[in-house]
């Protein structure tokens, strides 16, 4: 059934049509405010248009005139004015100004529109115009208020010969201001006619609004709305301006506990809590504040009533949002725990490190979860070993608190806990364990109770022990440990601190199998790197080798003593790290040691060296053109340089390794020109040699790329800051290793470095002695009396038998079954006596064992017998045989 709306009386129509004639009366008034404004505002704009064009206007034809061709020589002639004053007369009644004046620089007027004021001065400011400038002023004269303007007229070099004036009234060009008062009242009355329009509109929409309800109709809506208000399940409280309380809902006083008296008191009387109270006092606006009233959480919202046609006041509204409260900390717990989680994930395990990574965790979990954090690892694990058994030693390897707690134990202590606490039962089951109260747990405290009476004394009461646990193995024990906050730990920080410890212990565990790599890659590095250098009479060394941070990489040095006194120095880097880098390393420097045997130059060493390379990549390839990193051998450079004492030459070649440094007895430095090739493994020969000179006490340096080569510094710019460190006075070698590596390695070097510095000696004349040999038998007497007297020169007539008999065999050999020219020297150094036969002949003899019944053949094996080593070394034009006899010290 449909409802009609009330029938209206009388009386309704009566208040809403007397409403409707003061909304009338209301518009009437401020249309004609409108219209007075409206027509002052007119008047101010055309008075100020009139101005501004009058300034235009005489600005421009004073300037039009004064710019006219022949005005300079008008300006100069005997008579100015018969000139000028018909021109000018005539542009100003083209041009509708009122007076159009030319002067000269002292203000005397040549025209004027009223003759008899020719020749008298100009009246107005005319210094800015003698300057250059263009001076408009408004002033008021014979003819009434005007605008004149007076700009200076310039002759063809630019000086000021004179002065033209342009002026006119403001009536002149005052604007239609007056003709638009008629469009004005128009469009006032229509302003009029459509208020009245609106009153009617404004009329029939109060009686359609309120259906034309009478005193008693309002009351019963009073009524109706006020039944509503106490019925609704939210606080309402009504404010005046004077801070009391006016209106109070049922749903209010409950909420908020009113007395029945509330209602007309001020509301700093009713005992509500002190931010609620201020807050309604006030009466600014709130928007779901939340204040607590008792044990309730209320939701406020709050907003002035005279914004909305009431007498000034404020409403509050209440809502109860108690359970939002207990559902609100729940989520707000449940995203801190998300937080940690993605902080900690962002921070643990972001290197290969076990106690960074142990110390990560520790500090990700306080605050925020614990207190304090200890962090204990099994001692196999610290060493990359997995632990075995269930009793096992633990080390503190991290701990992290709120304050220093000197009953813990310190970093670096080694613990082993007694079965009854509870790191031993987590540990034992690989399972988390809460202790919520540690009063009363008088295992955990077995373990020694002096140190735990102390740990409870700094307000610990409750922890929680989670093993580190990770493909099924437990590495060790995280403990956190809670002293502010009064409740202990609950499951929800249990299933947390699990969570936790599971990401940690997946980085420890990567950590672990690291170090076991990295100690067996350096293990087999330390085995196949130089563990001593040899003895030799040419150099005084010294090394540094520097391991990566990131792992064992394949950088390498050696000393190799060879024939003749002479001394090889080797440097070389192997492409990546790992055991298959080191293993890489240590054949390349057998294979060194090998062709070194052999007494090559360095450039065909290094031509052995990419071919043997080049081979082992061959040999490794999986057959469908991949190469088999695991078989083959890495690219590798590699720097081979020989020095020889008794010339203080130095030769060696370069395969795509940095060049050498080398420190003059002066202290400077230079790179020598080395010709550098492709590193190993390119198969791009041939190689090329340099032969320098180097004088005595020179320092020859050898490096790898990583000392002057990283991610923050180009080759260049390390190869400067190297020639800076050597540069300086005389130091020995092991004082510049400790100068270049301070001044240019990093704390954590990304690269293995290994640096070589050698100083050169050099052999004495008189310690060298050689013999030409004709090819006659009979010359080797000569010959070994030759070597008797220079042996007693040098004090060794007790070697002078083994010397003769050796040089004997040599000699008769070199006669008996080479060409040409045979030659003969005796190098004395200082741990060694080198005899030296050399010859044309590129045929090398052999040692070989004689029969009884063999005439000859045993020359060489006495010659292996009385010498320490022997050997052949060949040259440009033949070959050398050489033994070497050793002296014991002097």
């Amino acid at each position: 059934m449909t409802r009609r709306p009330p029938k209206r009386q009388p009386g309704s129509l009566l208040g809403v049509r007397s409403l409707a004639g003061q909304v009338f009366v209301l518009q009437a008034v401020l249309v004609l405010l409108l219209v007075v404004a409206a027509v002052a505002a007119l008047v101010a704009q055309a008075r100020n248009d009139s101005t501004r064009e009058a300034r235009n206007r005489s600005v421009a034809v004073a300037e039009g005139f004064a710019g006219a061709p022949g005005l300079p020589a008008a300006l100069r002639s005997d008579d100015p004015t018969a000139r000028l004053q018909p021109l000018a007369e005539g542009v100003r009644e083209r041009s509708g100004v009122d007076f159009l004046v030319v002067t000269d620089t002292d203000g005397i007027r040549y025209t004027h529109p009223e003759p008899d004021r020719i020749g008298k001065k100009f009246v107005g400011t005319i210094e800015p115009a003698l300057r250059g400038e263009v001076v408009t002023e408004e002033i008021v004269g014979t003819i009434g208020p005007l605008v004149q303007a007076v700009v200076p007229v310039r002759d063809s070099d630019g000086d000021i010969v004179g002065l033209v004036s342009a002026g006119i009234t403001v009536e002149s060009v005052e604007g239609t201001a007056g003709g638009q008062f008629p469009l004005l009242f128009g469009a006032s009355a229509g302003a009029l006619l459509l208020s009245m329009a609106g009153t009617a509109v404004v009329s029939r929409r109060l009686l359609r609004q309120t259906r034309g309800l009478g005193p008693g109709e309002m009351t019963r809506m009073y009524e109706h709305h006020d039944a509503v208000l106490h019925a609704v399940r939210e606080g309402v409280l009504i404010a005046g301006a004077d801070g009391r309380l006016m209106l109070a809902n049922d749903e209010a006083r409950r909420l908020l506990d009113l007395p029945p008296d509330a209602e007309g008191r001020p509301v700093a009387d009713l005992g509500l809590p002190a931010p609620l109270d201020g807050l309604l006092a006030s009466g600014r606006v709130a928007v779901d504040e939340v204040h607590m009233a008792g044990e309730r959480m209320l939701a406020v919202n709050q907003q002035p009533v005279d914004r909305y046609g009431a007498p000034s006041g404020s409403v509050a509204t209440f809502r109860d949002t108690t359970e939002m409260r207990v559902l609100s900390e729940r989520a707000e717990a449940a995203g801190r725990r998300l937080r940690l989680l993605y902080d900690a994930g962002t921070s643990i395990g972001t290197d290969l490190d076990m106690v960074r990574t142990a110390e990560a965790l520790a500090q990700a979990a306080v605050p925020r979860l614990a207190d304090f954090v200890t962090v204990d690892l099994a001692e196999p694990v610290l060493r990359g070993e997995e632990p075995a058994g269930e009793a096992v030693d633990m080390r503190r390897v991290a701990a992290a608190g709120i304050r220093e707690v000197p009953s813990f134990y310190a970093r670096g202590d080694l613990i082993r806990f007694a079965p009854s606490t509870p790191q031993a039962q987590g540990y034992g089951t690989g399972r988390a364990v809460l202790e919520a109260d540690l009063t009363g747990t008088p295992g955990w405290q077995a373990q020694d109770p002096e140190r735990s009476r102390g740990i409870m004394e700094e307000g610990v009461h409750s922890l929680i022990t989670a093993p580190l646990r990770a493909r099924g193995i437990v590495l060790g024990l995280v403990t956190f440990w809670r002293s502010e906050k009064p409740e202990p730990f609950d499951g929800d920080d249990l299933s947390l601190a699990e969570e936790l410890v599971a990401r940690a212990a997946v980085a420890v565990d990567n950590a672990r199998r690291y170090t076991r790599e990295h100690t067996m890659a350096a293990a087999l590095q330390r085995s196949l790197l130089p563990r001593a250098l040899p003895e030799q009479d040419a150099l005084d060394v010294a090394y540094r080798y520097l391991p990566a941070h990131s792992g064992v990489g394949g950088d390498w040095f050696d000393v190799i003593p060879l024939s003749g006194a002479r001394v090889a120095l080797v440097v070389g880097d192997v492409v990546g790290h790992g055991l298959h880098a080191a293993a890489t390393m240590g054949r390349l420097r057998t294979a060194v040691h090998n062709f070194s045997a052999l007494d090559l130059p360095p450039d065909e060493i290094i031509g052995h060296l990419d071919e043997l390379v080049s081979r082992s990549d061959q040999e490794g390839d999986d057959g469908d053109g991949t190469p088999d990193d695991t078989h083959g051998m890495m690219g590798a450079t590699c720097l081979y340089a020989i020095y020889d004492p008794a010339s203080r030459r130095c030769v060696m070649a370069r395969a795509g390794h940095p060049p050498p440094a080398v420190v003059r007895p002066d202290g400077t430095v230079e790179f020598p020109d080395t010709p550098v090739s492709a590193p190993l493994g390119l198969g791009v020969p041939p190689y090329e040699s340099a032969e320098i000179e180097l004088a005595e006490g020179s320092r020859l340096v050898l490096y790898t790329d990583g000392l002057v080569e990283d991610r923050a510094r180009d080759i260049d710019a390390g190869l400067d800051l190297l020639a800076r460190a050597l540069a300086g006075a005389d130091r020995s070698p092991e004082e510049t290793c400790d100068a270049v590596t301070g001044a240019m390695l990093a704390e954590r070097p990304r690269d293995d470095i290994a640096l070589l510095v050698a100083r050169t000696r050099a052999l004495a004349a008189d310690r060298t002695a050689s013999w030409d040999v004709p090819s006659d038998p009979a010359a080797v007497s000569a010959v070994r009396e030759g070597v008797a007297r220079r042996l007693a020169d040098w004090g060794l007539e007790e070697a002078a038998f083994t010397t003769e008999l050796v040089l004997s065999e040599l000699v008769t050999n070199a006669i008996r079954h080479a060409t040409g020219p045979v030659r003969v020297r005796l190098l004395r150094a200082e741990r060694s006596l080198i005899c030296e036969v050399s010859d044309t002949s590129s045929t090398s003899p052999h040692l070989r064992r004689a029969a009884t019944t063999d005439e000859g053949g045993r020359g060489l094996f006495l010659v292996a017998q009385l010498s320490e080593r022997w050997g052949t070394r060949y040259t440009g034009t033949g070959k050398v045989i050489w033994a070497e006899q050793h002296l014991p010290p002097a």
